[in-house]
């Protein structure tokens, strides 16, 4: 937008020079315009807002600035499947250039609403067996992004070198979360393949937190928490627990270690969603579609060791090794 002048300067100049500036403009970010981006996070926790900094930081890096040369329309349904539907409703009448949808059912949500708007999503566990991709590969529709699958077997192995003894091992997870039963599922069967009993527990809301979490505790050597959007909004709650019991968990994200666990070897959250906003640049410039752009794991891993509760344990933190070293 033009600005006054200052003294001295003939209008013509100054026409010239803004249209050289917005040409620059266009050229470094490949776009005639400033583009618009509908957002939607099913909940507010530490993991999905990290993933959501990245997506921001992601844009920025590939010359999309959030308020200068792309406005996005943030929404938070704070947990709400009602809130889901109607934001995504809203977001999709807005007519955006692109939609992201943070978690599996934002993402679903959104694909609900349309099928002709591109959206990306992360922090979903499988694409596939959430109907928003045909495939990885080839996805196929108006979806594509980055899944937020937790290395679950190196999760368990890590587990069960800081119980070695271990008889049984608890999972708990919130039953409607597609995300976490297949994690569950993954960790059941490095379980009994290793000759430890799993012992699994769910809940449907964060009111069954506390109490699932202590009465697994008082049954099992350790726990495993695969990301659960449910538990994550009530880590400290959970670690706790583990303190209170004295029982090692590790956990599917570093964010849910940092409060609820001992240690795990997980995905760092912002550089996914950063990896994610990458991928949205490159529809917005109309370098690629959803439809032919494969989904994209996480490209680096991270092993954490939560000091605290090793104390609060009464574990030697140097004693943890990550198990893949």
């Amino acid at each position: 937008m033009m600005k006054k002048v200052l003294a001295g300067l003939g209008i013509f100049s100054l026409l010239v020079l803004g249209a050289c500036g917005q040409g620059e403009s266009a050229t470094e970010n490949g776009n005639d315009d400033v583009k618009t981006v509908g957002a939607l996070q099913f909940v507010e926790h530490e993991s999905l807002d990290d993933s959501y900094k990245g997506f921001v930081r992601g844009l920025e890096e590939e010359g999309f600035v959030d308020g200068d040369t792309v406005n996005i329309d943030y929404h938070n349904a704070q947990g709400s499947q009602d809130n889901l539907k109607s934001i995504s409703e809203k977001l999709v009448k807005s007519e955006p250039d692109l939609l992201l949808g943070v978690t599996t059912v934002a993402g679903q949500s959104l694909l609900t609403a349309t099928t002709d708007i591109p959206i990306v999503v992360t922090c979903v566990t499988d694409l596939q067996e959430a109907k928003l991709v045909k495939s990885y590969d080839e996805p196929g529709g108006n979806v594509t992004g980055t899944t937020n699958m937790s290395p679950v077997a190196k999760q368990i192995k890590l587990l069960l070198s800081i119980v070695p003894n271990a008889k049984k091992v608890g999972i708990m997870y919130n039953s409607g979360e597609i995300n976490s039963k297949i994690q569950a599922d993954l960790a059941v069967e490095a379980l009994e393949k290793a000759g430890v009993e799993p012992v699994i527990r769910t809940v449907t809301s964060t009111n069954d937190v506390q109490q699932v979490s202590q009465t697994v505790a008082d049954e099992v050597d350790g726990i495993y928490l695969p990301t659960d959007n449910t538990f994550a909004s009530a880590k400290t709650l959970v670690g706790d627990v583990m303190k209170e019991k004295k029982v090692p968990l590790v956990a599917g994200a570093i964010n849910d270690a940092k409060e609820a666990g001992i240690a795990t070897i997980g995905i760092n959250y912002e550089e996914l969603g950063a990896q994610t906003g990458r991928m949205a640049a490159k529809i917005l410039r109309g370098e690629a579609t959803p439809a032919e752009m494969p989904v994209e794991e996480s490209e680096n891993l991270e092993f954490f060791v939560n000091e605290e509760m090793c104390e609060a344990l009464g574990i030697d933190p140097a004693s943890i090794k990550n198990p893949e070293e």
